[in-house]
C-alpha cells in the first residue's frame, strides 16, 4: 500500500530532489486489474432497496380549495369591465352614498400652491370559509402618506379596547347574569370631524362635470387619512358623553351609566361595540341612540 500510495512525509521534497523511480513502482497490468477487483472497498457498497410499501396520496378533504387566482380589480375600470362589474358597480354606489351622506367634503376651487391629497378606490371580496363569496366591497381611501406632519395633521393616536378589560367584563356579565348584545358601526371613520384643512383630489369616476378643475375639501375624516382613527374615538366619546355616559378610568373605551335600578355598559374596539345590560329594556335605548346618530349595523346577541 505504501508503495502505491506513498506518505506525503516520505515523499521527496520536488524543490530539493529530483523525483526517482525503481523498478518495484512498475506493477504488472494483471496484478492491476485483480487488485481493482478484489478491492475492499467496493465490497462494502451495498445496493439500495427501494421501498415496497404503497404510496398514498395526501388527501385535505373534498372541500378543500385552493385560490390561486386573484381577480380583484385594482383600479375603478377594471372593477366596471370585470364579469363581476353589477356587484363591483353596487359596492361603490353604497360607498359614495355613504360619504355623501355624511357630508364628507365639499367641492371649492384649488387654493393657489395647494398641493391636494390623492385618492384611490380599494376592492375587496368577503369570501367565506366553503368558498362563497359573501360581499363585495368598495372604500374610498385617502392617500394619506403623502401627509406632512404640522401641516395637515397632528395627533394619531387612537385608543382601543384592552383585551384584559374584555375578559373582565365578560366575566362580570357571567357572574350578575348580564345581556350581552354587539353592534358594528358602518363606515366609522367618516364620522370623525376634522380640524385641519385638508384638500383632496376628485375621486376617479365621480369627478363633477363641468368642475373637473376642483378639489374636494374635506370637511369630515377619511379612510386613510393619519388622524382618522382619532377623530372618530373623539366623535365617539362626545356622542356618548353628551348621553349621560361616563367613560371609565382605567380603560377610557369602557363607558357606563345607571339610573333607575338598571346599569348598560359598553365596550368600544374601533368600531366595534359590545353592549352589556342588565335587561332588553335597556339594551335597546342604546341601541336606538346609536343608530340615530350613526350608521349602525345590529349583530344581535353576542
Amino acid at each position: 500500500f505504501e508503495n502505491e500510495f506513498p506518505m506525503r512525509g516520505n515523499t521527496p521534497s520536488i524543490s530539493s530532489h529530483e523525483p526517482t523511480i525503481s523498478p518495484d513502482d512498475f506493477v504488472p497490468t494483471e496484478q492491476v486489474e485483480q487488485t481493482t477487483v478484489e478491492s475492499p472497498e467496493e465490497d462494502n457498497i451495498e445496493v439500495t432497496r427501494k421501498s415496497k410499501r404503497q404510496r398514498v396520496a395526501k388527501s385535505f378533504g373534498e372541500d378543500f380549495t385552493i385560490y390561486l387566482v386573484d381577480d380583484t380589480p385594482k383600479i375603478i375600470d377594471e372593477a366596471y369591465f370585470s364579469p363581476d362589474a353589477d356587484s363591483w358597480k353596487e359596492a361603490v354606489r353604497c360607498e359614495m352614498d355613504s360619504i355623501m351622506t355624511n357630508g364628507t367634503w365639499e367641492n371649492v376651487d384649488r387654493p393657489y400652491g395647494c398641493k391636494p391629497v390623492g385618492c384611490k378606490w380599494v376592492f375587496k371580496k368577503k369570501i367565506r370559509p366553503n368558498g362563497i363569496i359573501e360581499k363585495y366591497k368598495a372604500r374610498l381611501v385617502a392617500n394619506g402618506y403623502t401627509q406632512k406632519e404640522g401641516e395637515d395633521f397632528f395627533d394619531t393616536y387612537s385608543p382601543v379596547a384592552r383585551l384584559t378589560t374584555i375578559r373582565v367584563l365578560l366575566a362580570l356579565a357571567a357572574s350578575h347574569n348580564l345581556l350581552i348584545h354587539q353592534m358594528d358601526v358602518k363606515t366609522a371613520f367618516l364620522n370623525g370631524d376634522l380640524e385641519e384643512e385638508i384638500y383632496m383630489e376628485q375621486p376617479d369616476g365621480f369627478a363633477v362635470k363641468g368642475q373637473e378643475g376642483k378639489v374636494c375639501k374635506l370637511l369630515k375624516s377619511l379612510y386613510g387619512l393619519k388622524q382618522a382613527p382619532k377623530q372618530w374615538h373623539e366623535k365617539f366619546d362626545i356622542t356618548m358623553t353628551s348621553d349621560g355616559f361616563v367613560a371609565n378610568e382605567a380603560d377610557i373605551c369602557v363607558y357606563y351609566r345607571y339610573s333607575g335600578g338598571e346599569g348598560v355598559i359598553m365596550c368600544l374596539h374601533v368600531d366595534d361595540i359590545l353592549i352589556f345590560g342588565t335587561s332588553l329594556n335597556v339594551i335597546e335605548k342604546v341601541k336606538s341612540f346609536l343608530s340615530k346618530n350613526f350608521d349602525m349595523k345590529d349583530l344581535g346577541v353576542a
